[in-house]
């Protein structure tokens, strides 16, 4: 039993020179620093907001990012697939290229709701925005037609026309928009 005894006194030893140095310290500020754990308390119980100008970075920086993805799906597994033909009756991979387009459409009518939301936060957005909310709301149903194979041309033009719209908007008020595809998971999870 004598090895635990002495680790035990080394420990004990070792503790109350920390604490003693600790204290010795810390006596003269401890005012202080009860002071600033306070006001350290009641900023975290009570979020302020951002200012205007950084709403307004955000906003348009999650526009941005938003429409892009929008504009990328829609792109990539719908206006190419259908300027290629795939969904034509009798296409090679039709079926296929038609369920895709079905994800991409939902997804993109997904992004494009967080956008016309994120374009609110700015006032310039949502001016330039304000003519194109009936359109994205008229894009709900679309991502059903594109996976049932109904008028399907007219499909994926509504979902160009509207990207582009999109696309015009955001540029006029100062945020250009570029094509981000997303990947497959992200175009799986909807978001």
């Amino acid at each position: 039993m004598p090895v635990p005894i002495r680790r035990l006194f080394v420990a004990l030893t070792l503790c109350c020179a920390l604490l003693a140095g600790a204290t010795a310290c810390g006596s003269a500020t401890d005012d202080a620093t009860q002071n600033t754990a306070a006001v350290v308390a009641a900023a975290a119980a009570s979020p302020s907001p951002s200012t205007t100008a950084e709403r307004q970075k955000l906003a348009k920086t999650r526009f941005v990012a938003n429409a892009g993805l929008a504009a990328g799906a829609t792109y990539q597994w719908i206006v190419k697939p259908w300027k290629a033909g795939k969904f034509k009756k009798g296409a090679s991979g039709r079926r296929f290229a038609l369920v895709k387009a079905g994800l991409a459409g939902a997804f993109a009518y997904n992004r494009l709701k967080a956008a016309k939301k994120n374009a609110q936060g700015d006032p310039t957005l949502s001016k330039a925005l304000a003519p194109l909310t009936a359109g994205i709301d008229s894009l709900k149903d679309l991502p059903s037609k594109l996976r049932k194979g109904d008028s399907t041309d007219a499909t994926a033009s509504s979902f160009d026309d509207i990207i582009n719209k999109v696309k015009d908007a955001g540029k006029s008020a100062g945020a250009e928009v570029t094509d981000k595809v997303p990947s497959a998971g992200q175009l799986a999870g909807g978001s």
